[in-house]
């Protein structure tokens, strides 16, 4: 009698294999995407105001079943609960009056992964795909409190894949899951999806306000633009999306795309399309003109992502990136605390 046995997962995919070929799988395991013991003091402080229709922990638009007061209104019978009325206004005014509550709403958020081939490049370990994959777990675990839910949208060249929005800890686990076995998309793999067209695919699709995560390295294929004050494709489509939510743009990168090695005579090549070229390393000036185009191509995508009125966390693939959100946090969260702040002389 034949035993069956259990499929064996295969391997994650080492350093080395990222860059000499085509990574095949994950390279993070689900359980190191974020370390919960060293984020449990932290906490993603939302600044933007929310419309959700369930219950939860963040203070919403509408009126409803919640802890925070609402202005008072004249009672209406056989309507409101005489449990709510307010005594002192009926006293004073001699109509009755009760008092509402405003809701404590949940809050919905949506990550938009970006997998096309450019993301599947990592020398550090880790691809940058699965690093981004790595940022919306640690964000998606500081966000989260009682009725929050939490969908993905995975855009290939092919089209947008959307993972439905779900409470709760294992619902988080089973989207990061699905991101994690999500097939890699072969190199010079053409479609009609980009990151334009994805970023409004978020808006259109998702109307209620929350939090939003946009997770890319933000390259374009075939723009050699590195002036700052020209607009990225992109950024349009963002600052759109940033007029009615909170924007977290997660931008991904490898040290040696701004860093080129000393490594002789190497050829690089665009994984989305089809240019490639040798160029020679060990030439000190060819590597210094490589390392200014790659810092002015960075600070374009970084001045594009403050114009369009987005968070901008940078995260590189030889450094924690737990360590890296977690300081991005503290500090958003003292700009979040002088926005709170009332004007002069006025209490809270």
């Amino acid at each position: 009698m034949s035993r069956a046995t259990a499929p064996v997962p295969p391997a994650p995919v080492t350093a080395a294999q990222s860059v000499i070929a085509e990574p095949v799988g994950p390279t993070l395991p689900l359980h190191e995407l974020a370390p919960e013991a060293a984020l449990r003091r932290l906490e993603l402080t939302i600044v933007r105001r929310l419309e959700g229709y369930l219950q939860g922990e963040h203070l919403g638009l509408l009126p409803g079943p919640g802890s925070d007061l609402n202005e008072a209104r004249e009672y209406v019978p056989g309507q409101d609960d005489v449990r709510r009325m307010d005594w002192s206004v009926t006293a004073r005014t001699t109509i009755p009056h009760v008092r509402d509550m405003v809701a404590d709403r949940e809050l919905e958020v949506w990550a938009l992964l970006d997998v096309t081939p450019s993301m599947n490049w990592g020398t550090g370990g880790v691809t940058k795909r699965d690093l981004g994959i790595a940022a919306i777990a640690t964000i998606g675990f500081l966000s989260q409190q009682v009725g929050d839910r939490f969908g993905g949208l995975i855009m290939r060249p092919s089209g947008l894949r959307q993972i439905p929005a779900r409470s709760g800890r294992m619902a988080l686990y089973g989207l990061l899951r699905s991101m994690l076995t999500e097939p890699i998309v072969p190199d010079e793999t053409h479609g009609r999806m980009d990151l334009p067209q994805g970023i409004d695919q978020m808006t259109r699709l998702q109307r209620r306000r929350g939090l939003r995560l946009v997770v890319s390295d933000f390259l374009t294929p075939g723009d050699i633009e590195l002036d700052p004050q020209v607009e990225p494709v992109w950024e349009r489509p963002l600052r759109r999306l940033a007029v009615r939510n909170q924007v977290i743009c997660v931008e991904t990168i490898d040290r040696h795309e701004v860093d080129f090695p000393d490594v002789g005579e190497i050829l690089i090549r665009d994984p989305e399309t089809s240019f490639e070229r040798y160029v020679n390393t060990s030439d000190d000036d060819a590597r210094v003109r490589m390392n200014a185009a790659a810092a002015a191509q960075r600070e374009r995508i970084r001045v594009a992502l403050r114009r369009a009125g987005c968070a901008h966390i940078q995260l590189r693939t030889d450094r924690d990136w737990v360590q890296d959100i977690a300081r991005f946090v503290l500090s958003y969260r003292r700009l979040a605390g002088s926005l709170h702040q009332p004007p002069r002389g006025v209490g809270r």
